[in-house]
C-alpha cells in the first residue's frame, strides 16, 4: 500500500505536530514501535504522523497521549511557541 503526503492548507501545522510528537516520544526514550505498542495503534501510523504524512484523528491522539501519560492538550503545546 502506498501513502501519499497530506495536501492541506495546514501542512506546516501538521509538520509541527509531527516534530513535537517525535520530541515527546524521544524525551520519553520511546521508539516508534514502543509508542505504537503502548498506544495500541499500528507502528506505521506513528511513523506517518512523525513525518507529517497524515492528518491524524482525535482518537489516535487520545491513544498517544494516554501512552505518553500526558493530557491530550500537551500534544498541542508546540503551537504556543509560534
Amino acid at each position: 500500500m502506498e501513502f501519499r503526503q497530506v495536501k492541506s492548507k495546514d501542512q506546516k501545522y501538521i509538520q509541527a505536530f509531527g516534530k513535537h510528537l517525535r520530541k515527546l516520544r524521544k524525551d520519553n526514550d520511546l521508539s516508534q514501535e514502543d509508542l505504537a505498542n503502548d498506544a495500541d495503534i499500528p507502528i506505521n501510523q506513528i511513523g506517518r504522523i512523525d513525518r507529517a504524512e497524515v492528518n491524524t484523528t482525535i482518537s489516535t491522539m487520545r491513544a498517544i497521549s494516554k501512552a505518553l501519560n500526558i493530557h491530550i492538550t500537551d500534544l498541542f503545546n508546540f503551537d504556543k511557541k509560534s
